[in-house]
């Protein structure tokens, strides 16, 4: 049973969790998205002191890879590749929308059985992350996780999801499910403020870890899923005084 260590800065909450197998052993979270990069390492230093494993015993070191905050992936992917150089241990990316995903089917199997009684023939999850605007970072899952449309960026309006809406039930989930959740109204749409955290990331994790999914650690990047941009500022005009 691999030991993990999970670590998940993907979205607006951080968590990092250790995990025997599928099974979380101990989990920090912390909800100041400013503070990431100070929190990962506390956490990581907390939980191996509180569990008394030792980050040698770690079999790898998973961590969400995107889409998501950038400051934030960047924060993630450097800490999990930094400890998987230093101990010589694989490295496990896992998209963030299908740890979303996942917390979504979780909650849908303990508390909304519903797609019985609307005799809806298949529900659908689709989390979201805000991309700022009406544009979000989205993909559809089904219950067994497996992809219906794969990560990627949309700009919602009133006829998203149509087609898959006529059909099945969708449970809508994330920070960019709000936006939608104002401008549809459909009786197979809901929504959910479910949250993930790293115990999520730790049952696919584990997983990937059976099937020897480790990615390259020199070359691993964040999927950010579009290009970070920035506004150039005009340089000020300044007369030659010499």
């Amino acid at each position: 049973m691999p030991l993990l260590l999970n670590i998940d800065t993907a979205t607006e909450q951080a968590s990092v969790c250790i995990s025997n197998a599928d099974n979380m052993v101990a989990l920090k979270i912390s909800s100041d998205q400013k503070n990431h990069a100070s929190f990962v390492q506390t956490a990581i230093r907390a939980l191996f002191q509180e569990t008394g494993y030792s980050l040698h015993e770690t079999d790898a070191i998973a961590v969400t890879a995107g889409p998501g905050s950038y400051t934030g992936l960047r924060v993630g992917i450097a800490t999990a590749k930094g400890l998987c150089y230093a101990l010589q241990k694989p490295l496990i990316l896992i998209n963030t929308l299908e740890v979303m995903a996942l917390a979504g089917i979780e909650e849908y199997k303990v508390k909304l059985p519903f797609a019985d009684a609307l005799k809806i023939s298949e529900m659908l999850f689709c989390p979201m992350i805000d991309a700022r605007r009406m544009e979000v970072f989205t993909a559809l899952y089904s219950e067994a996780l497996q992809a219906i449309s794969e990560p990627t960026a949309v700009i919602l309006d009133e006829n998203s999801f149509k087609e898959n809406l006529s059909s099945n039930s969708i449970l809508f989930s994330g920070s960019g499910s709000f936006k939608l959740k104002n401008i549809i109204s459909h009786p197979g749409a809901f929504f959910s403020n479910v949250q993930h955290h790293a115990g999520h990331l730790a049952m696919l994790a584990s997983t990937a870890f059976e099937q020897k999914k480790f990615a390259d650690i020199a070359y691993s990047e964040p999927a950010y899923l579009k290009e970070f941009f920035t506004v150039k500022q005009p340089v000020p005009h300044t007369k030659n005084l010499s």
